[in-house]
């Protein structure tokens, strides 16, 4: 979904989004504010790409990072509530993977896992895009992450 027919999907559900962005480095919401008129749904990102900033800005406990590691969709359920609960948004997307180069056996490039949180439920889900190479990798998780924010608000629609 590209990010103008997102807003406009947001705008028509009164949705507001905030994101969580690890690997991406704040680039889903620079997609969605690259649209003008995107402040009438965009409320805020928090980059968090070190785990002080995910324990201090999003609430992500210390005891979820050591037993599971940043790249875990256990962290990423966390940094997605703790986005919704630090802001006005109704609607939050987290994202913290390996964007490359590099990656370890048990955690190869391309993995990411995302967190989408309403005030009504969470989801999690990891997706391995494979090794795309960085700046392949990051692309493929903007567009997933505008996606799952997409198929979010038009399940709460129906």
């Amino acid at each position: 979904m590209s990010p103008a027919d997102l807003l406009a999907l947001a705008r028509a559900a009164g949705a507001r989004i905030a994101t969580a962005e690890s690997c991406t480095g704040g680039m889903i919401i620079a997609a969605l504010t690259d649209i003008a008129g995107s402040s009438a749904v965009v409320e805020c990102g928090f980059v968090t790409y070190s785990n002080a900033a995910k324990t201090g800005m999003l609430g992500v406990r210390p005891e979820t990072l050591a037993a599971h590691g940043a790249v875990s969709e256990q962290v990423a359920h966390e940094m997605a509530t703790g986005a919704l609960a630090r802001s006005q948004a109704t609607i939050t997307v987290a994202v913290t993977g390996i964007a490359g180069p590099g990656g370890s056996e048990h955690k190869p490039e391309g993995r990411v896992c995302f967190g989408i949180a309403t005030r009504e439920h969470t989801e999690t889900e990891t997706v391995e895009f494979g090794p795309l190479g960085r700046a392949g990798v990051r692309a493929a998780t903007v567009s997933h992450a505008l996606t799952l924010i997409a198929a979010a608000l038009e399940r709460d629609r129906a």
